[in-house]
């Protein structure tokens, strides 16, 4: 064989096993990185492949990361127990079209702007799909303005479970365009300081997200926004003539807080089987707040066997009722409302008579 020949051959043979094993250029697809420190973890966030694990040695590293077009990336602490903390930056780590991306027992703390932001990278009809995050800790977002724990747009098949949100200038968790997705056995806890108007919002186009088994303390104006204010130009689905659709919030806690939840511009919606303790002014709120022609007024949500405890020196009016809503269709059934300081006076004046509801007795009991 030609000499020169064979080693071009045993050159490409090489290069062609570096390909295959994803050693060529930086880290393995499928490989498992660890990170001890902030030079480690800039390494290995710039040479990122695919199906990377990377895994951050307990400690604490800055905010301000930004990752792009990734699929089946986890990023997790290597000890549960003592997960990093990213301190400060506008976003604590911004993450735009990373499908089935799994991030886990991390900490976020100080951002200016977003803990975690997570987008579609503005292509509207192509959502991201995938999404995990498991036991996070956010807090101190913001903390004026509206500034988020957890910025959602354009993501599909989400879920996020078992995180805790301490904190935030504007939402804790903000869902613009997002459906299908699951929100379960999160807490919410407001702080003074911060200009919270809501815990959870879907709005933008979001349907089918359920928000369940989730604590709530003093998070926000809205614990529950379930709708919103949207620009037109940014919902996803384009032309959604909602703000949310199919949005279900069951067997949650929700405590203090100007309302438990608002539904502003949703077509269709369940609140069922959740506790509401002492909300200091109304309990529910029916908002129109997009008006743009041919969109849906708030309608068809059905409110049913909830716990609702209250005083009445604070809930004068049980319901705010603004213009251009449909509050007739509303559906309220088997919910058991108990006014703490005036039992005799806790039936509450609804814009529907209440099928099979229990007034004056202590739900609690």
């Amino acid at each position: 064989m030609n000499h020169t020949l064979s080693v071009s051959l045993i050159i490409t043979i090489a290069l062609f096993g570096d390909l295959l094993s994803g050693h060529f250029g930086g880290v393995a697809r499928g490989a498992e990185v660890l990170v001890r420190d902030t030079d480690s973890l800039r390494s290995a966030i710039r040479d990122l492949k695919p199906g990377t694990t990377l895994k951050i040695a307990p400690g604490e590293y800055p905010g301000g990361h930004y990752t792009n077009g990734l699929v089946d990336l986890t990023v997790e602490a290597l000890d549960p127990d003592s997960p990093p903390l990213f301190r400060g930056g506008k976003n604590g780590w911004q993450f735009s079209r990373c499908h089935d991306l799994t991030l886990r027992n991390l900490k976020f703390s100080g951002q200016s702007n977003n803990g975690l932001n997570l987008d579609d990278g503005g292509r509207f009809d192509q959502p991201v799909t995938g999404i995990k995050l498991v036991g996070l800790e956010i807090s101190d977002i913001g903390p004026r303005g509206n500034f988020d724990g957890i910025k959602c747009s354009g993501l599909d098949e989400m879920e996020i479970r078992d995180c805790t949100i301490t904190g935030w200038g504007g939402q804790a968790i903000d869902m613009v365009g997002c459906h299908r997705s699951l929100i379960t056995d999160c807490r919410f806890i407001g702080k003074p300081g911060f200009t919270a108007s809501a815990a959870v919002q879907t709005k933008g186009g979001s349907s089918e997200v359920r928000i369940e088994k989730c604590h709530f303390i003093n998070a926000g104006q809205r614990p529950l926004n379930i709708g919103g204010s949207t620009g037109l130009t940014l919902f996803r689905p384009s032309g959604a003539k909602y703000e949310a659709k199919a949005i279900i919030a069951r067997d949650n806690v929700i405590e203090g807080s100007m309302c438990a939840a608002a539904f502003v511009g949703v077509d269709g919606a369940e609140f069922s089987g959740n506790t509401i303790l002492f909300p200091q002014k109304w309990v529910f709120r029916i908002l129109q707040e997009t008006t743009a022609p041919s969109f849906v007024p708030t309608r068809n949500v059905r409110v049913e066997n909830n716990r609702i405890v209250f005083r009445r020196s604070d809930v004068a009016i049980e319901i705010n009722i603004g213009a251009g809503t449909q509050p007739e269709t509303f559906h309220f059934q088997g919910n058991r409302w108990f006014a703490t300081d005036r039992p005799q006076a806790s039936e509450p004046n609804l814009p529907v008579t209440e099928i099979g509801g229990s007034y004056g007795i202590d739900p609690r009991r």
